[in-house]
């Protein structure tokens, strides 16, 4: 094989008639009938003999360079190929690169033939060149010169130049090209041209032979460049000298003025002048400018204009360097310029002292500020930096780029004004929205010391003396931090579990204000109407003496005398709103906040009418299903601090909810650290929070279905998938929530939905059988139990049922009138009723019902947030025996697919809950079909 053979390139008057001639160093003839290509030859090689050279003839086969690189490329990475057309081997695929690159220039032979050669070469294909010649063994170039003796190798470097030659006149010239025979770069055959010397002159400067520049920019010598002198628009505002490097050896560089003089001529050879000359022409054909040099006797300096400056920082200096033209600035030249913006108190003040920060109304400047390597310039420095017209400035002893919009920031630098709670919006998630921008934002003085210290958080304060109550390290933190809202003039949301005592917070937060703050205003206490008993239980065990007083009912008397706490409902203080807005109070509590998740509610618009120096909302479920439940709870607590509910919902929730795997970090974290000092949040999961709890265990039980149940449930789905089918929009999705609905019921108790009464309970329920199963055991076991379900309806047949077996419960409901909701809790958690059964929505948050050891959950919500508010009455704070929690499941239902559900569900629960049956109303007919569809154990 050919590539077993030693290589050697054949040069030639026209390059792409050279030939690469294959040979055996051991004088072995050319190998015959392998289907080779080429032809049998001889050639001339030197060989060492005794203590000289000698040219020696020797068989060959010689291949057109067409032929040649194919095989040569192929023989690089061949592992039995001779070195020498190994090396070949890498000069044809640097030859074929330079081709790709486009890499080729017209030129004329010295006989004046049309020849294509590679070129223009950048310093990158020279040291690529060199590093193959100097791998390449002598076989490689062992042809001697012509000429007369002695006998001479030629130099690998030029005859791998000679190679890239002949590769580049031979691959224009294809089979396509001969079309064209007569035209010169495209025939094969010679074309004489004499009359094209000059042109082929020039289009060879760009060959290795010859000169590349670079322009590097002086400005130390004009003084024009100093802020605050007046000039014309065409001002010189800087030079870009002009440096020739020569290209075959890249180390060498000197100034075009110098080169003129005369120096360097060992260097660059005879033709330095013309190749940079020629070079400068190429560049002003890339930027027009450079065309002025032109027109000089030595085209050494170029005097330039601050928009000439203005086009090198930008997109000038990149087409010149696609040229290969670079261009370097001062080594001193500054390009951290920066700017902030800056929102800043005009007048100084403390927001460290305990002095409300809002209290003023004073509004705080929002500007721009700009920074030298991050020092700010002063207001000085701005102005003179406004007025100049310069890309390139002067400043601070150093030369500094100058961005165009950056001199716009400095002369329109005043943003307006922000109010307080916009400025610490500002400057708690450290950005601003400025003309449709999001950029960095930096707070000064009162207002950073007000971010930091909320950021930082506060310091452990004692327990009130008036407190009969031992808090929790937990709860204490939760103290201070109230505390520290609350004296800054901000209110604050305590989103703790159910059960980890935010009531006596509470209560010692009045406390400690009455204390040390020297309040005497009242605190009211607004809560749904089954909370009014455990308030006013709560303060009177844990703060004896504190007047507490009920605004509820027929008697609604306000005038009762200073402090203390007043204790109303949602219901009541909507309708009398006006009368509490008239009075004065230290502080609004919102006890089970969600009440106001709807800011457009009457209830949630009545409560802002009433003003107080401090709100408090708690609730363990600040966000039930969207963000905007969160903005209406922090709107309260802190008016203004989200900014209005469209833009919170544009910057913030949308980025935040459709990404229900949070893969948008940025936007989570933006309002993570904007909500975070407003928000407390503690779960009884944490570390440490209350170790001393009894455990909790949660246990799904799923159950089959009565053959009358499974019949109503295929029954219900076949019909209502039909309508479903052949419905749109809103009457489409409404039929979805009535099969839902219908389903669940069915899943309870046939009666229920078939809105029985007084019809036969017993073996027609898979779920009423276990329940009964489930209290034998408790009740043997002399246990109590909270039975939970989101129907009244089914609330009233299990509470039938029970009185039908003797066995003693109690129904609560939303219908339940308050006072006897607060004999119904004495009397469970006395022991007299072992069973309770109360509807989800009316009794899942604020009991205390501890007495319970077990907690069922007859039927499915569709937020496990709000089962777990429910399983909290009794798994809280007073809690000492091991709680169990038992989930009703109808298996192969609906009720099944949604327990998967919100399994995946309750791992987001702390980022983004969904939307619940509402979700359910945009699925497909298929998926719609597969979420209800009865799957019968196999």
């Amino acid at each position: 094989m050919l590539h077993t053979r030693a290589a050697v390139f054949l040069p030639a008057a026209l390059p792409r008639d050279g030939r690469v001639a294959f040979w055996s160093p051991d004088g072995l003839p050319a190998p015959d009938g392998d289907g080779t290509p080429g032809v049998s030859g001889e050639i001339t090689v030197v060989r060492q003999h005794g203590a000289g050279v000698r040219g020696r003839t020797v068989p060959a086969v010689l291949l057109s360079v067409a032929e040649a690189v194919p095989l040569l490329a192929r023989a690089r990475h061949d592992a039995a190929a001779h070195p020498a057309t190994a090396s070949w081997g890498a000069a044809a695929l640097h030859a074929l690169h330079l081709a790709a690159r486009g890499r080729l220039l017209p030129g004329l032979t010295p006989t004046d033939h049309d020849a294509w050669r590679a070129g223009p070469l950048d310093a990158d294909d020279i040291a690529h060149l060199r590093a193959i010649a100097a791998a390449m063994p002598y076989e490689a170039h062992a042809t001697p010169l012509p000429g007369p003796r002695p006998l001479r190798l030629p130099e690998p470097e030029a005859l791998i130049r000679s190679f890239l030659d002949a590769v580049a006149d031979t691959l224009p010239r294809t089979p396509a090209a001969e079309h064209a025979a007569g035209r010169p770069f495209a025939a094969t055959a010679p074309q004489h041209l004499p009359g094209a010397r000059e042109w082929a002159a020039e289009a060879a400067a760009g060959m290795d032979a010859g000169v590349r520049i670079s322009l590097r920019l002086d400005l130390s010598a004009y003084e024009l460049f100093d802020l605050g002198e007046e000039g014309g628009d065409e001002r010189q505002a800087g030079a870009a000298l002009v440096q020739v490097h020569s290209l075959a050896d890249p180390t060498v560089i000197l100034d075009a003025a110098r080169l003129w003089a005369g120096e360097g001529d060992d260097h660059f050879g005879p033709r330095a002048r013309i190749d940079a000359v020629l070079a400068l022409r190429r560049a002003a054909r890339v930027w027009p400018p450079l065309g002025r040099l032109m027109e000089r006797d030595v085209p050494d300096v170029l005097p330039l204009t601050e928009d000439e400056l203005y086009e090198l920082l930008g997109e000038a200096a990149a087409r010149l360097g696609a040229a290969g033209v670079a261009v370097h600035w001062p080594r001193e030249l500054a390009r951290t310029l920066s700017a902030a913006a800056v929102v800043r108190s005009p007048a100084p003040g403390s927001a460290t002292d305990g002095t409300p920060f809002f209290d003023s109304e004073q509004l705080l400047r929002f500007n721009w500020q700009l920074a030298l390597d991050g020092d700010p310039l002063t207001e000085r420095e701005m102005d003179a930096l406004a007025e100049s017209h310069r890309p390139v400035v002067r400043l601070r002893d150093q030369w500094v780029v100058v961005d165009p919009d950056l001199v716009r920031k400095a002369r329109k630098r005043e943003l307006g004004l922000l109010g307080p709670v916009d400025a610490l919006a500002v400057a708690l998630t450290g950005t601003a929205e400025v003309d449709g921008e999001t950029v960095e934002a930096v707070p000064e003085g009162a207002l950073a010391a007000l971010r930091d210290r909320l950021t930082e958080g506060p310091a452990v304060l004692a327990r009130p003396t008036g407190l009969d109550a031992t808090l929790r390290d937990y709860q204490l933190r939760g103290l201070a931090w109230l505390d520290l809202m609350t004296s800054l003039g901000l209110g604050g949301c305590l989103a703790d579990d159910m059960g980890l005592g935010k009531t006596v917070t509470v209560i010692a937060l009045h406390l400690h204000r009455a204390e040390h703050r020297g309040r005497t205003a009242p605190t009211l206490v607004v809560c749904p109407a089954s909370l009014l008993g455990n308030w006013q239980r709560e303060i009177t065990r844990f703060a004896p003496g504190v007047p507490v007083r009920r605004f509820h009912g027929q008697e609604r008397d306000l005038d009762t005398g200073p402090g203390g706490f007043v204790l109303t409902t949602y219901g009541t203080m909507r309708t009398s709103a006006e009368d509490l807005g008239a009075r004065e109070w230290d502080m609004v509590v919102a006890d089970e906040a969600q009440h106001v998740k709807n800011p457009f509610s009457a209830t949630a618009r009545a409560l802002r009418t009433i003003p107080a120096p401090a709100r408090v909302a708690l609730t363990g479920t600040p966000v039930e299903n969207n963000l905007s439940e969160l903005w209406s709870l922090l709107d309260w607590t802190t008016p203004g601090l989200l900014g209005p509910l469209k833009s919170f919902r544009a910057r913030h929730a949308r980025a935040v909810e459709n990404n229900e795997h949070v893969e948008n970090e940025e936007a989570v974290e933006r309002l993570s650290r904007l909500v975070r000092p407003f928000l407390l949040r503690r779960k009884k999961s944490d570390p440490g929070i209350v170790p001393e709890l009894p455990p909790k265990t949660e246990s799904d039980h799923p159950v089959p279905l009565t053959r009358e149940q499974a019949s109503l449930y295929e029954a219900v789905v076949r019909e209502t998938m039909a309508q479903i089918e052949t419905a749109e929009g809103i009457a489409r999705r409404g039929l979805i929530m009535k099969l839902l609905t219908s389903l669940k019921q069915i899943c309870n108790h046939p009666a229920q939905y078939l809105k029985e009464d007084g019809a036969r309970l017993t073996a027609r329920s898979g779920k009423l059988a276990l329940l009964d199963e489930l209290l034998g055991t408790i009740l043997a076991e002399d246990g109590s139990v909270l039975v939970f379900t989101q129907y009244v309806s089914m609330a009233r047949l299990i509470s039938a049922h029970l009185t039908s077996r003797a066995i003693p419960s109690q129904l609560l409901h939303g219908a339940t009138p308050v006072p006897e909701r607060d004999r119904m809790v004495d009397r469970f958690q006395s022991g007299e009723v072992p069973v309770f059964i109360l509807s989800l929505k009316a009794a899942g948050t604020g009991l205390n019902l501890t007495r319970a050891g077990h907690v069922v959950h007859y039927d499915r919500w569709w937020n496990p947030a709000v089962e777990d508010q429910a399983t909290d009455r009794a798994y809280r704070i007073g809690q000492t025996q091991p709680v169990q929690v038992h989930r009703l499941i109808a298996e192969g239902t609906v009720e099944d697919r949604i327990a998967e559900m919100l399994l995946a569900k309750r791992a987001l629960a702390d980022a983004v809950l969904g939307s619940g049956e509402a979700a359910l109303t945009e699925l497909t007919d298929r998926e719609l079909a597969d979420l209800v569809s009865l799957r019968r154990p196999s």
